[in-house]
């Protein structure tokens, strides 16, 4: 199966997808924040990333532009509880920057897991 980085600062999340989708067969790392997300990127490769938006140290936004440019290849899903604020939609800036899909939060599991695998099989 594939390689999933998950980079969310809520713990939770990052608990609720490394049990679902390792039971699903992919190895799951999880990281924190997107700046530890890239540094266990940068390590090792994942074939899927997926990533919230808002977070300590450097935010989803950023890690998907940093990802774009020196991993392009890579598939991106990007998730986030705070749809709109200060008048910009980060779900849809995400997905201009490259994300293949967006999921908001609290989002179902199910959803989730048909994500992942709609975008791995893409």
């Amino acid at each position: 199966m594939a390689r999933i980085l998950v980079i969310d600062d809520e713990e939770e999340i990052c608990e609720i997808l490394r049990e679902s989708l390792g039971a699903a067969g992919h190895e799951v790392v999880v990281a924190a924040n997107g700046r530890a997300g890239m540094r266990a990127h940068r390590e090792r490769p994942a074939d899927l990333v997926i990533t919230d938006i808002f977070m300590p140290e450097q935010e989803g936004i950023e890690t998907i532009i940093e990802l774009r440019r020196d991993f392009p290849d890579v598939k991106i899903i990007v998730m986030s509880g705070g749809g709109r604020l200060a008048g910009g939609d980060y779900l849809l800036a995400a997905r201009q920057l490259g994300a293949a899909r967006a999921v908001e939060k609290p989002f179902h599991l199910r959803a989730m897991l048909d994500a992942v695998r709609d975008v791995l099989d893409a």
